[in-house]
């Protein structure tokens, strides 16, 4: 703010004026013992009236500067009104307010203290100097005795020089601050005291007069309701920026979420689309909001309006309703969507708020999920860790289990391609079916061969009988199956079973691996299916023994295989003991 430009006053002119009659007078006088000499004189009381009227003049001056003091506080109030209603900001105001009692009453310092949100505390808000610098907290010396006399009174506290002042001499802060002329008012609104200004001069005595002490108390009272204003603004202004940031924050965890969100109004009209469901849909923001809710959702499905109806009409709730459905620019989606009414803090339904979870690609997954556990066995799909996997194994005891088809060869030269490979699927299938019914893995099929093991990477304490077991179910199925079959498509397994340890685990690159298991039991089981006739199980003597309790079996005659030192010894497994003759 700038300050008043100083120019003449009535008062300074009375002074000059009176001074002139003054000058007058004074040569007059002199003039007069001229005039007698010569035995003349001045007309009786002109002396007289010029004195007078040098008097009336000086007394007029002094009227005239009261005049003008009181004009200059009531200029510089209207002033200092302008400025602190100009500005919401509560610092701005407040160093206004600071500057401007400085410059009215002479002070060297003012400072001006609030009470806290809470009411309590006073807290010292503004601290300026007579360069219109703020203060550091070190440099806020007062006298807290006269601040709490102006609380406690509510009256403006008017010391001349606190220092000689009986009423504050004594005080340790009035003596090691070297304070002197103090003035201390009160500030109230609604007859609620809010706070104090304090102004004081520490190298002049007798600066406060009751004069100063009026202007302030008539300039708290203009500031006390501006400050008050800004106080409040910067309190609603904080509040809103705190929403603003909350809600900046919803809208960013509202954008985050996975789920597609929609919400209508009452009027079935799109108010609020995250960016989600912009994905999900192939559509943007601009293109669904204040749109009809029915209309976007119908091409998706067609009982959806009804459904939205529901929700409206009935409070109804549909959760995890699956829709298949075309969107251009994507293909072919699954998605799920829950409906359910969107109610306001009074329980008034006011539109729709529909949740979007697109299950396209989970949908594909699950799908190739289950091509590969076609594949391999489920368990040992559930037993891989993708991020962890690591080429190489570990040594494991398991039973092998290997099954050829019989004369495919020769049957394959007189089929087309397309029939040979379905009549082959059928084989392959049923002895899948028997080797996942006892929990066994099946490594590979191996053109029309059939690899598998048992208790890898599920520990199974039966694993050899399981083995036997599911050999015997596979002679069972292709029993079965033989009756849906033409007499040239009947076709037999030729069964090896044996145990050992083996190397179990991932081999390959990479880029390829390929979970299988190596060693000279899985050689062994190879040998044995290799040398099995149609329709024949052929087992181990180790294999056997741990089972021979539980099947029914007749020796045949040792296998001579390639890379054995002596022939293995072997049973054909005619089927499984019964429960009475076991027990």
């Amino acid at each position: 703010m700038s300050l008043p430009t100083v120019r003449p006053s009535l008062g300074d002119h009375l002074l000059r004026i009176s001074r002139v009659v003054e000058e007058l007078r004074v040569k007059l006088e002199r003039f007069r013992e001229t005039l007698q000499r010569a035995q003349l004189d001045l007309p009786i009381g002109v002396l007289d009236n010029l004195r007078q009227i040098a008097t009336t003049l000086v007394e007029l001056q002094q009227e005239a500067d009261a005049h003008e003091q009181e004009r200059r506080n009531l200029q510089a109030l209207s002033e200092i009104g302008q400025v602190v209603n100009s500005s919401l900001d509560l610092q701005t105001v407040l160093n206004e307010v600071m500057d401007t009692i400085i410059h009215l009453t002479g002070a060297e310092r003012a400072f001006l203290m609030m009470r806290d949100d809470g009411g309590g505390e006073m807290e010292t808000l503004a601290a300026r100097n007579w360069e219109r610098m703020s203060l550091d907290e070190e440099e806020i010396q007062i006298s807290d005795t006269i601040v709490e006399q102006a609380i406690n009174s509510g009256d403006a506290v008017l010391t001349t020089n606190a220092q000689t002042d009986p009423r504050f001499g004594k005080q340790d802060s009035i003596v090691s601050f070297a304070l002197r002329s103090i003035l201390c008012v009160p500030l109230n609104i609604k007859g609620k005291l809010i706070g104090v200004i304090y102004a004081d001069n520490r190298a002049r005595e007798g600066l406060f007069q009751e004069n100063e002490c009026k202007l302030l108390l008539d300039f708290a009272n203009q500031a006390a309701v501006a400050l008050e204003n800004a106080r409040l603004f910067n309190s609603v202004k904080r509040s809103l920026d705190e929403v603003s940031e909350l809600k900046n924050l919803m809208e960013d965890v509202f954008n985050s979420i996975v789920s597609g969100v929609l919400t209508s109004d009452s009027e079935d009209l799109i108010t609020l689309c995250n960016r989600a469901a912009e994905n999900i849909l192939a559509t943007t923001r601009q293109v669904l909001l204040g749109t009809s809710l029915r209309q976007q959702l119908e091409p998706l499905s067609e009982d959806l309006p009804t459904k939205i109806d529901q929700v409206e009409k009935e409070d109804k709730r549909f959760r995890g309703l699956e829709v298949q459905t075309e969107i251009s620019d994507r293909g072919k989606v699954d998605l799920s969507l829950n409906l359910s009414p969107l109610k306001t803090a009074e329980d008034t339904t006011r539109g729709v708020a529909i949740v979007v979870d697109d299950l396209t690609e989970k949908r594909r997954l699950e799908a190739q999920r289950r091509l590969f556990e076609r594949m391999v066995s489920p368990a040992v799909i559930d037993q891989l860790d993708p991020d962890a996997l690591q080429l190489g194994g570990q040594r494991t005891q398991i039973t092998t289990f290997f099954a050829d088809i019989r004369g495919f060869t020769a049957f394959s030269e007189k089929k087309k391609p397309e029939k040979l490979v379905a009549v082959l699927n059928q084989y392959l299938a049923a002895a899948a079916e028997a080797i996942l019914c006892e929990e066994g893995t099946i490594d590979k099929f191996l053109g029309d061969a059939v690899m598998a093991w048992f208790n890898a990477p599920i520990p199974q304490k039966d694993h050899a009988l399981r083995a036997v077991r599911a050999a015997i179910a596979l002679k069972s199925s292709v029993k079965a199956l033989h009756q849906e079959l033409p007499g040239d498509m009947q076709l037999s397994f030729g069964i090896g079973i044996h145990g050992g340890e083996a190397l179990l685990g991932l081999v390959g690159t990479q880029r390829r691996v390929e979970y299988t298991a190596i060693g000279d039991c899985v050689n062994t089981a190879k040998r044995l299916q290799e040398n099995a006739a149609a329709g024949q199980i052929l087992i181990s003597q180790e294999t056997a023994k741990p089972i021979l309790k539980s099947i029914e079996i007749v020796a045949v005659a040792p296998v001579v295989a390639e890379g054995k030192t002596h022939p293995i010894e072997v049973y054909e497994v005619v089927g499984l003991v019964s429960s009475s003759k076991s027990s």
